[in-house]
């Protein structure tokens, strides 16, 4: 179960000895109120811990250093109620390694038309005091989020949960572990690429463990463990007739539940945050995971198809973003397209592996032939998604950098019944359409295998691309080619010469 509210975002508020001890005070009671405020909203899903008011060069290094040691903190919300010269965040800011939010409010709401006098100004200086900070962040060159308005409005609210959510997805990266068993498909391109500049930029490492070395796991699981997850699988889904006990296909839902509670063993035991397999590696295995991976990745862990190690590692990220939210993050794979002018669609799905947190309503276990990777039929969720708004998320390797590559979508209701297809589906139109959302993905090089998310959107996804200082590229509702194409040139040059 992933718990976000033991991480943690330091409230840092900058001001200076100038102003006195009186005017201090009153600093440190103000922002110790704006963060107890944010503490204590239910929008924010993470702890925001106030501390103490930021006066000298000393404070500041002091501060950003205990947050690059401390392992609860995954940022810092910084604010300056009054003027803080800038040249005291420098060395701070030069080896802070934790994302930063800046925090454009002030104490107040309102002007106090008849009482402002000289000392309210003096205390109040959030309009010009965040601009000296603003500018020296900016000559940095630092990447970080900026939230402007007051601090009990419901739109900064969101804002600030959305960037403490990316800021979370990014903190479970770093030291994070995922496993390939087996390599890659054979000959794809796109879902290999740079592992060691991958563990460089992100934080994470990816490491290839024999099949065999799952098998022989698998292989030791008891009879008794299995007996209590098939119970489970009756419990929790509606079970094909075949699969039940007594009947010809009970031993194959056995089996698929022998591969999850092997594979589960095997990630607890490396401390593994998610794995890869491919059906061109199944030495040893009976049946290729199905319904292990689904289930697998609803409890949190990423998954990949076909050696798609960044995919598993993005499919973690995003569900530790949207921990706690309603709807669900899976991986996913645009499979086949609907090409009706008056209603084109893409069929979204995979062989086997999609994610039961994305289903509408109780799925249906099952059992059916697979015409790839030559194992017995392998037991599967049967389901479909549930309509509404959600986003496709892609990371590419692009040689000299990565891309975050992310499509507002929005997911419809099927509009026949699909009685023959027997996998896990979502139908949805890319925004802004059908031939400008496909056309735009392939000119950025979009995966085939992505993030499909219900609850996580595009704001999420900026603040997180902007924290591992990648490339992000939206196909949105207000995409066209023509400007979609020049922010590609202009994304070339610019990573050209600046990284």
């Amino acid at each position: 179960m992933i718990q976000l509210k033991k991480l943690e975002v330091w409230f840092v508020t900058g001001s200076q000895h100038l102003y006195g001890e009186d005017t201090l005070r009153q600093v440190a009671e103000h922002s110790q109120i704006i963060a107890s405020s944010l503490n204590e909203d239910k929008q924010i899903a993470v702890t925001v811990v106030f501390k103490p008011t930021v006066k000298s060069t000393e404070e500041v290094l002091q501060i950003c250093s205990e947050a690059n040691t401390n392992k609860n903190c995954i940022g810092i919300i910084a604010w300056m109620h009054t003027f803080s010269p800038a040249k005291m965040w420098i060395g701070g800011l030069k080896i802070l390694q934790k994302p930063l939010c800046h925090l454009h409010t002030q104490f107040n709401r309102d002007i106090p038309w008849s009482e402002i006098d000289m000392d309210f100004m003096n205390l109040n200086q959030s309009a010009h005091g965040d601009r000296e900070f603003g500018f020296m962040v900016s000559r940095m060159r630092m990447n970080r989020k900026v939230i402007v308005g007051y601090w009990q409005d419901t739109e900064v609210i969101s804002q600030l949960n959305a960037w403490t959510r990316a800021a979370a997805g990014w903190n479970d990266w770093q030291g994070a572990k995922f496993v390939r068993f087996g390599d890659n498909m054979r000959y794809v391109a796109v879902t290999d690429g740079d592992k060691v500049e991958a563990e460089y930029k992100f934080g994470y490492s990816v490491n290839t463990h024999g099949v065999g070395d799952l098998v022989q796991v698998i292989n030791q699981i008891s009879d008794a463990d299995i007996d209590n997850l098939v119970q489970e699988y009756a419990d929790t889904y509606t079970l094909a007739a075949s699969l039940h006990k007594g009947n010809a296909q009970h031993s194959s839902l056995r089996e698929a539940a022998r591969i999850e509670l092997g594979l589960k063993t095997f990630l607890e035991a490396g401390n593994f945050k998610g794995y890869t397999d491919t059906f061109e590696d199944l030495h040893g295995m009976a049946q290729l995971p199905g319904i292990a991976s689904q289930r697998l990745m609803a409890a949190g862990y990423g998954f990949g198809g076909e050696g798609d190690w960044k995919t598993a590692a993005l499919v973690r990220a995003m569900k530790v973003m949207g921990s706690g939210l309603p709807g669900g993050n899976s991986f996913m794979e645009d499979y086949t397209y609907h090409f009706d002018p008056n209603n084109p669609l893409v069929l979204g799905s995979h062989m086997l592996e999609i994610c039961s947190s994305i289903a509408d309503g109780k799925p249906s276990c099952e059992i059916h032939p697979l015409g790839i990777g030559g194992k017995a039929d392998p037991v599967r969720l049967v389901f479909n998604s549930a309509a509404g708004p959600a986003i496709n998320a892609s990371i590419v390797d692009m040689g000299n950098r990565f891309r975050l590559l992310v499509n507002e979508v929005v997911a419809v209701q099927p509009i026949q019944a699909l009685p023959k297809l027997p996998v896990a589906r979502v139908l949805w139109k890319p925004y802004p359409d059908m031939t400008t959302g496909c056309a735009a993905w392939i000119l950025a090089g979009g995966a085939h295998h992505t993030c499909y998310s219900q609850n996580l959107n595009i704001e999420h996804m900026e603040a997180f691309a902007d924290m591992a200082n990648i490339e992000f590229a939206l196909i949105g509702k207000n995409t066209t080619l023509h400007q979609f194409k020049n922010e590609l040139r202009w994304n070339d040059v610019y990573y050209q010469i600046y990284k």
